[in-house]
């Protein structure tokens, strides 16, 4: 078994507050969870209201497949 983390901090430059930045996170966070088959949760910076950052992980008997899944989820994030 294999386990992909992966760490991804956001700058949100355009957000004026936290309730601004819960609702981009919870988009994000259910674009992701719906279409990848991944764990993402908000990790740390959360009373900054122009950072985000979050936790993606994914389990997978290969570590290119879980590789190939964060690659293709930080890729559909920065879109």
């Amino acid at each position: 078994m294999n386990i992909g983390v992966c760490r991804l901090r956001l700058r949100l430059p355009e957000n004026q507050s936290l309730k601004g930045k819960r609702k981009v996170l919870q988009s994000i966070i259910s674009r992701v969870g719906g279409s990848y088959n991944v764990a993402i949760a908000e990790v740390d910076d959360q009373d900054t209201w122009q950072i985000a950052t979050l936790g993606i992980a994914c389990v997978s008997n290969d570590g290119q497949q879980n590789n190939r899944v964060l690659s293709k989820v930080v890729e559909h994030i920065g879109q």
